[in-house]
């Protein structure tokens, strides 16, 4: 089978490549390696089943070069992170929603599949006990950057959806809920990652607000053959899938299980949202997936521990001067 990603150099993209080569795909990525990087990809470049071209989902000519072919599209693109969102909201805007729309385009003309990978953001402020796909969204002042992307990610679903119903394109739509694993890097505000980087390096664990906003972390290594699975189903066609943890912590919680599993000395220090974002950011307090209808469809269960997952992102941090991994409390998972 042919498959095309765009944003395959990402975090998740670059091992959702790994996954369908190793089942036998020929796979090519498009990505204009903004927040990918071509190190993610190290281990599949001179495969010969992969090919890489460098262009953005802006640009018409270059996602027909990917697509072209393709039995199945993954379109994983997208402008990430609090930061960068907060930082660069009409950039994110634009590749977020016209980029979408290009790409969309260009399957329903090549005949593929698509798969669109989208986020939990798009509950925002909604604190639910667990949200399911029908939940209601509640977001924001559409003047305050932080609603930015979840409002973006709701309106490619939208389009995803009117491809779908208007022209039997064959899309399905899952919502990521705080994936985590290698290869992420806390640059642009994922947290998990940002925090074992500094208990490694023993300096003060960031935590903010009050650090009692809680999530359900979910491992990478998990998410990744679940989406597979869900782009083989024709019943996911039109519809959207939870994909998430299912242990709900408290920021302030994780911050702790971090410095004590990796046998760090760090402090833990609250830090204001105003100081760490902009006056009058905004957060969700809650933040917990149902699961239940992915169950349902391909049977996707997350089987990775919390601390399994910080053991992992921690194995895979590499700068001069660590912790000595021998300090750790647990096994690393394999």
């Amino acid at each position: 089978m042919k498959t095309a990603i765009t944003g395959g150099a990402g975090f998740i993209g670059s091992h959702l490549v790994e996954h369908l080569l190793a089942a036998g795909d020929e796979v090519a990525v498009l990505d204009n390696l903004s927040t990918g990087r071509l190190e993610n990809l190290k281990g599949v470049i001179g495969h010969r089943n992969f090919h890489f071209v460098e262009g953005t989902i802006l640009d018409r000519d270059a996602v027909d070069r990917v697509v072209a072919g393709a039995d199945r599209v993954f379109h994983l693109a997208a402008a990430v992170g609090v930061n960068l969102i907060v930082d660069h909201p009409l950039e994110s805007l634009r590749t977020n929603i016209h980029g979408t729309e290009v790409v969309l385009d260009a399957v329903l003309e090549s005949g593929a599949s698509i798969l669109l990978a989208s986020t939990s953001e798009i509950y925002g402020k909604n604190t639910s006990d667990s949200l399911s796909e029908e939940a209601d969204r509640i977001l924001g002042s559409a003047l305050k950057s932080r609603w930015t992307y979840a409002a973006a990610k709701g309106i490619d679903e939208a389009f995803a959806h009117a491809y779908w119903r208007q022209f039997g394109l064959p899309v399905a739509i899952v919502r990521l809920f705080n994936t985590v694993g290698p290869r992420q890097t806390g640059r642009y505000g994922m947290v998990v990652p940002r925090l074992v980087r500094q208990a490694l390096l023993g300096e003060p664990l960031t935590v903010y607000g009050d650090g009692h906003q809680t999530r359900c972390f979910s491992y990478v290594g998990d998410i990744v053959p679940a989406i597979v699975r869900i782009s083989e189903e024709p019943l996911a066609y039109g519809n959207a899938y939870n994909l998430g943890g299912s242990y709900e912590i408290s920021i302030l919680t994780l911050a702790e299980r971090i410095v004590e599993l990796l046998g760090s000395g760090s402090a833990i220090t609250l830090v204001p949202y105003e100081q760490a974002y902009s006056e009058g950011y905004e957060d969700m307090r809650r933040r917990v997936p149902d699961n239940s209808k992915s169950f349902g469809l391909v049977g996707f269960e997350p089987k990775t521990t919390l601390d399994e997952i910080i053991l992992n992102v921690a194995a895979d941090y590499k700068p001069a001067k660590v912790l000595d991994p021998a300090r750790w409390k647990i096994t690393l998972a394999s």
